[in-house]
């Protein structure tokens, strides 16, 4: 659905596609700080499916542009396959590469040599080490908690593990394995891997369904923690209000269930909402607030299609019950990590959400009020790399990397 374009924009700025390290001058005519909106909707291309959307704006929003003149700069090429990004408190960058290895980025792009010390992955496929946080209290006692595939008897799963940062950066110290999501299975897919605190210092991390048809029922089987978000504490148990502590058979740990692949976790900077993206199949990629023990519907519902074209399950997009999207794609972008900008270095990007896209090859703006997508931008589409993980540092300037045995760094900043 192509919404109403309410004025034509003639000054409008068009992003450049030069390759230059920054972003076209805005028209003198155009706030430096304000976006351009209600342009056309940014994707162009033809839907996989018919599907009609739940509600309007679900899809296919208006498109906008940044109108603040941008700084776009490699800053480094030397990371192999990197992951997620936490920001340590002096500013600088802790960098999780999925063979197993962390790094620390300087601003300026330095990277250290990898940190060892963690426990073996199993970094087939699309496992590894993957995402990461800091302890609240990090300037204490330096402590990192992080999402990896582990293998075990029955196959691999998905793990959370925690360790001290070493006062010399060269090593992470005891580290221990807190949570693990059983069952475990024999395949290499969908690990979800993000982790973050909430305010009162326990942890969301999501998990996968592990892809394959046997799997994917799993997901809406509260017995299991495949397909889910769960909240923990630093220790690995069920935090308390969990919303299925009480209820009989199923894991404490589990705070929202019917996920595919979460690999995007984001808190709003005023509401304290939890954000998810998710990957769809072919079409589907989703963006959902999170509400304890709601159902997101994987497998039952979706806005895609199986690799191969046909219908997934029974072809529905609702289900009562079942929560909608806020906002979803078809064909997908490819989601991944992602955050809410919450700097003063670009004031129209306040409270905006960003993610990283993989398949996509861009970073994605989402404008957001009363919870549902307004507008929508896509940034560094001419770099046509995987971007793998977004963040805000502390310089209120965007960080990214991207996949790739030489994984670049980017810096995304104010001209």
């Amino acid at each position: 659905m192509i919404p109403k374009i309410f004025a034509v924009i003639s000054s409008a700025v068009l992003i450049s596609c030069s390759g230059n390290s920054h972003e076209s001058k805005p028209d003198a005519a155009a706030d430096k700080d304000s976006t351009l909106h209600n342009l056309p909707p940014v994707e162009t291309k033809e839907a996989n499916t018919k599907y009609k959307p739940a509600f309007e704006g679900q899809t296919r929003i208006a498109g906008m542009k940044t109108a603040t003149e941008l700084d776009i700069k490699v800053i480094s090429e030397g990371l192999v396959n990197p992951w997620g990004i936490a920001v340590l408190p002096d500013g600088r960058l802790l960098i999780t590469e999925k063979g197993g290895t962390l790094r620390i980025a300087t601003t300026g792009g330095e990277l250290s040599t990898p940190i060892l010390g963690l426990p073996a992955v199993s970094s087939e496929g699309q496992g590894g080490l993957l995402g990461l946080t800091l302890d609240p209290d990090f300037g204490n006692n330096r402590m990192v908690y992080w999402v990896f595939s582990e293998k075990t008897g029955g196959g691999n799963l998905t793990a959370v593990a925690k360790g001290r940062l070493a006062d010399d950066e060269k090593k992470i110290e005891g580290p221990v394995v807190i949570y693990r999501a059983t069952p475990a299975f024999a395949g290499t897919l969908h690990y979800g891997g993000r982790i973050l605190f909430d305010k009162n210092g326990n942890l969301f991390v999501s998990t996968g369904e592990r892809s394959d048809l046997e799997t994917r029922p799993k997901s809406q089987d509260l017995a299991t923690g495949l397909g889910k978000i769960v909240r923990i504490t630093k220790e690995g148990k069920p935090a308390a209000g969990n919303p299925f502590i009480n209820t009989a058979g199923a894991m404490p740990e589990n705070y929202t269930y019917g996920h595919r692949n979460v690999q995007g976790l984001a808190i709003h900077p005023e509401t304290g909402d939890l954000w998810e993206n998710e990957f769809g199949p072919r079409g589907g990629d989703e963006v959902n607030r999170i509400e304890a023990g709601k159902n997101y519907g994987w497998p039952a519902i979706s806005y895609g299609l199986e690799y191969s074209g046909g219908k997934i399950g029974d072809g529905l997009t609702q289900k009562e019950g079942m929560e909608q999207p806020a906002y979803y794609w078809d064909p997908v972008v490819s989601p991944s990590g992602m955050t809410f900008y919450s700097g003063d270095l670009i004031p129209e990007w306040k409270n905006n959400l960003f993610i990283g896209c993989l398949s996509g090859s861009h970073i994605l703006r989402l404008e957001i009020k009363n919870n549902k997508v307004i507008g929508e931008e896509r940034l560094l589409t001419d770099r046509q790399d995987r971007f793998r993980d977004v963040q805000q540092g502390k310089d209120g300037a965007l960080y990214a990397v991207c996949d790739g045995a030489h994984g670049k760094l980017y810096r995304i900043g104010k001209k």
